[in-house]
């Protein structure tokens, strides 16, 4: 038997849904192939950031995500970072995602990824053009010059699943990626990390000597930089914890109880529901696209689990592809598009893996060689205060953008990275700030799903200009007008075209002098 859709999604967890539920709302028929019968109660992926939260808007998740927390509504999300272990006498509770709040429109979420995979699965059931495939593991992947071929089987049936498209979201062992004979690189550091899922109310009590947080990070310097946290999955009972242990370490060979009381700094009841182990390093493919093969998510990067970063870059891997699928097959876009997925996703990844994680991995380690409350106490503190704020400024600093991108009308010799500043002012490549209207409401509840031109007391002229250059060419563009004052001032600039994803394309004061070469641009058709 044989189906035919426009994309086949090889891979059913949070990005492979989140990009099926993005392509079902713009109308385009796909299928998601997913080999998992059940989902896994591992407790990873908590971590959803503002911007991630922004995405679930668009889907219509945003109330169902927070719905499904399994903390307390309003409970802190997030962390404490101590020397020695729990119970030591150095630790801060720095501010963390709340730094960077007032940039965009929702506020960040924490639960596990299981609950959210649920929401995005019920989700797809509201969305007709998308058909699941639970249970079904694809073993081939053709892809050719009129179209791909997934070969899958379930239960010993096989079928056929042809499309125009096919997107691995198959995780760090992408059969997709593999098949399109995609290569990765990057940094292993040579680090096994186990990872205990447990229960414990004598812990929770414990923690009751900090102020409420999500996360609690364990830096001792015999460590060399990496770390040991706990993590709560709820409030009372279930934590995770990761920590390195020696190479060769097995399930069987692990006392897990014993590790864990080692970096509480003291015993305590609990109860062990699982144990695994996972490589630390970072891997990021050379590209994303090979023909008509794309990849996403965890086939596309993997890094280890520290700040929250692996989900929501690979939900934004969905955004960013999603739109431009969705024009391509409509008829809008250009093939150059799907190139740009390429261009402006791989690199922000390689500066995560790279520079954020690999630079705080080494900036905790220089830290813990050079200072010790024994040799200097004064000057450990001054110091130890100073790096615990590490992971906001990295947020401060995490600010990925597309400057460089061939598809955005962006400054000359810019380049693509996920290193910026946060601030109101619209910038091409960059993601588009939040502000009011005044009518009421927000300007990201304005966005259409295709492009939008917000204009603020701009001049009928150009505004009709982009009208009629848009409806000539069959790019969907909404228009939403109001005044240059209110908030809207700080944008910086009269007229600014905004993507699908919420990313600018372009700004200006007036229309340029040819609009259709602008929008060819930025539909990938120049």
């Amino acid at each position: 038997m044989t189906e035919r859709s426009q994309v086949v999604i090889v891979g059913g967890g949070p990005v492979g849904v989140g990009l099926a539920v993005d392509l079902g709302q713009r109308g385009v028929s796909c299928v998601v192939l997913e080999r998992r019968t059940a989902l896994s109660s591992i407790p990873k992926g908590q971590g959803l950031s503002q911007r991630t939260m922004e995405l679930a808007w668009t889907w219509g998740v945003a109330d169902q995500l927070r719905a499904a927390r399994t903390m307390p509504p309003g409970h802190a999300i997030g962390q404490v970072t101590v020397y020695g272990d729990l119970m030591g006498e150095f630790w801060h509770a720095p501010p963390g995602r709340e730094l960077v709040q007032p940039f965009y429109a929702q506020a960040n979420e924490r639960l596990p990824q299981y609950r959210t995979e649920e929401v995005l699965r019920r989700r797809l059931a509201d969305l007709p053009s998308v058909r699941t495939r639970m249970g079904w593991r694809a073993t081939s992947v053709e892809s050719g010059a009129e179209g791909v071929r997934v070969v899958a089987e379930a239960d010993g049936v096989q079928e056929v699943f042809e499309a125009d498209y096919v997107v691995g979201c198959d995780g760090g062992h992408s059969l997709v990626r593999e098949q399109a004979d995609i290569a990765r690189t990057g940094t292993d550091f040579g680090e096994l990390v186990a990872l205990v899922v447990f229960r414990s109310r004598e812990l929770h009590e414990a923690l009751k000597r900090f102020p409420d947080r999500s996360t609690y990070r364990v830096m001792h310097p015999d460590l060399k930089g990496y770390w040991m946290f706990f993590g709560r999955v709820d409030v009372g009972e279930e934590f995770f914890f990761h920590a390195p242990v020696p190479p060769g370490t097995t399930a069987g060979s692990l006392d897990a109880a014993e590790l864990l009381h080692r970096a509480a700094g003291f015993s305590f009841d609990c109860t062990i529901e699982h144990v695994g182990f996972w490589d630390l390093r970072v891997q990021v493919a050379t590209a994303y696209r090979a023909g008509r093969a794309l990849i996403a998510g965890d086939a596309a990067h993997t890094h280890p689990p520290y700040g929250g970063f692996g989900l929501n870059n690979g939900l934004e891997d969905a955004a960013n592809l999603g739109w431009k699928l969705a024009a391509v097959l409509d008829g809008w876009g250009g093939d150059a598009l799907l190139d740009s997925y390429s261009q402006e996703r791989q690199p922000v990844f390689r500066d995560v893996g790279e520079d954020i994680i690999g630079g705080w991995i080494r900036d905790d380690r220089a830290f813990l060689e050079r200072y010790s409350p024994k040799a200097d106490r004064a000057e450990f503190e001054r110091q130890w205060a100073e790096v615990t704020k590490g992971f906001g400024r990295r947020l401060r600093d995490f600010e990925p953008h597309y400057e460089g991108s061939p598809i955005v009308a962006g400054p000359p010799g810019a380049a693509i990275s996920a290193h910026g500043s946060h601030v109101f002012t619209a910038r091409p490549g960059h993601h588009l700030p939040p502000q009011p209207l005044s009518q009421g409401g927000t300007v990201f509840e304005a966005l259409g799903r295709g492009f939008t031109l917000l204009a603020w007391d701009a001049g009928d002229d150009a505004v009709r200009a982009f009208e009629q250059s848009a409806a000539a060419s069959g790019v969907p563009l909404t228009v939403v007008r109001d005044s240059y004052a209110g908030g809207r001032e700080a944008y910086g600039v009269r007229l600014i075209l905004v993507r699908p994803d919420q990313f600018v394309a372009w700004t200006g004061e007036d229309a340029p002098a040819d609009v259709d070469a602008l929008l060819r641009t930025v539909t990938g058709r120049s």
